[in-house]
């Protein structure tokens, strides 16, 4: 099929990185391994964080005026889609292109990562969040990624759409060649640290949000430790850069600023660091999180049911109470003092990653699901979830 992919958050080819970014491009590459061809569809970052009215009604207005152009180019010629594919909607980046277009066209309307606050409903972003509403009403097909968003968005789908559970993933293949050891000694040379002394690793964007509330409780847990011997990473920089800072300051010395790193940079500090730690306060999953276990790091996070789908306490990974910094702390104090549990947890993640959360699984999920949705539509039914299997 030939498929139109939009990404109202933030499209793939944003120059900003981030977790969202990285999972709207591991999409287009599942989509490509079903065998389908992507589209150019129009570029429309809906997404406002201030709850501005007069910047979402025109962002609203663009949106029309940039469907019914796409619309004129396929009426003058231009490729058709066979599908649209949306992915990430939310009251703060509704779609106001996906749902016109497919109607126009007669064509699936397929939404990946989709959620519904009911509080939003009359709030600063209600027009985006009633936008979201009628996009789920004439979705084909809801693809999960998280599987908590699965309760709020079931009871505003119409009769006959399908939802499809599916694994955050990523592509293996940068992270096969990995080697732990020569990674460590290259950025023990080049950054001038320590490599008998274990390297906590935290990677993040640093946005006045979540991110900064992880960042204040990764610095009171660690802070407990006392004297404990490691140094911490940190990988990432953003407009609270300074709020991080005086967060970690209590750490001193064992705290290494590195500012933003390119996607191989940070696979390297990934496979040379001895774990990654990171709150995950209000977090949908983290890609960050399945990353390090692919380069076999084992993880420390903050509980949250999409971060449990990545890490399997005991087995991938240690999980804490969420917004517990005590708790924090002692699974962290617990794997600086067990380098074997390390090494045992960061192989079976490394495992699991592969053969649980790769494109090929990814696609092997997809491809079905949208191979129905071009057979023909569904028969009326209540919204079933299918569940991947465990």
């Amino acid at each position: 099929m030939k498929i139109a992919f939009h990404a109202p958050m933030k499209a793939p080819h944003d120059p900003r990185p981030s977790g969202d970014r990285t999972v709207g491009r591991n999409l287009v590459q599942a989509l490509r391994l079903c065998g389908h061809d992507i589209l150019p569809a129009p570029s429309l970052r809906t997404h406002d964080a201030s709850g501005d009215a007069a910047r979402q009604a025109r962002i609203e207005r663009l949106g029309a005026r940039l469907a019914a152009r796409y619309l004129a180019k396929i009426e003058a010629g231009a490729p058709a889609p066979d599908l649209w594919f949306t992915y990430h909607l939310y009251h703060k980046a509704p779609d106001w292109l996906g749902p016109a277009i497919s109607r126009a066209l007669s064509i699936p309307y397929v939404v990946a990562e989709a959620s519904v606050a009911m509080k939003q409903r009359g709030g600063p972003w209600g027009p985006g969040f009633e936008a979201s509403l009628a996009a789920l009403s004439r979705a084909n097909l809801v693809v999960g990624l998280n599987p908590n968003d699965a309760a709020g968005v079931a009871p505003h789908l119409s009769p006959g759409a399908r939802m499809l559970e599916l694994a955050p993933f990523l592509d293996p293949a940068p992270y096969r060649t990995l080697d732990g050891a020569s990674s460590r000694a290259r950025l023990a040379d080049r950054l001038g640290l320590d490599a008998a002394r274990p390297w906590l690793l935290a990677a993040a964007m640093m946005r006045a949000d979540q991110k900064l509330a992880s960042y204040r409780l990764l610095g009171d847990a660690l802070a407990r430790l006392g004297d404990e011997n490691f140094q911490l990473l940190v990988a990432g920089d953003g407009p609270a850069r300074a709020e991080v800072e005086a967060a970690l300051r209590p750490l001193g010395e064992r705290v290494r600023f590195l500012g933003v790193l390119g996607e191989e940079a940070l696979r390297q500090t990934m496979a040379g660091s001895d774990l990654l730690v990171w709150p995950a306060v209000k977090e949908a999953f983290g890609m960050a999180l399945l990353e390090a276990q692919a380069t076999a790091l084992p993880v420390v996070a903050g509980f949250t049911p999409g971060v449990a789908a990545l890490v399997a306490e005991g087995r991938t990974g240690r999980l804490v109470p969420q917004s517990d910094p005590a708790a924090f702390a002692r699974a962290v104090a617990d794997l600086l003092r067990d380098p074997a549990g390390r090494r045992r947890l960061g192989a079976s993640a490394r495992r699991e990653v592969f053969e649980r959360h790769g494109l090929a699984a990814a696609a092997a999920r997809l491809g079905p699901a949208l191979a129905d949705l071009r057979a023909g539509p569904a028969q009326p039914h209540q919204p079933a979830i299918h569940r991947r299997a465990s």
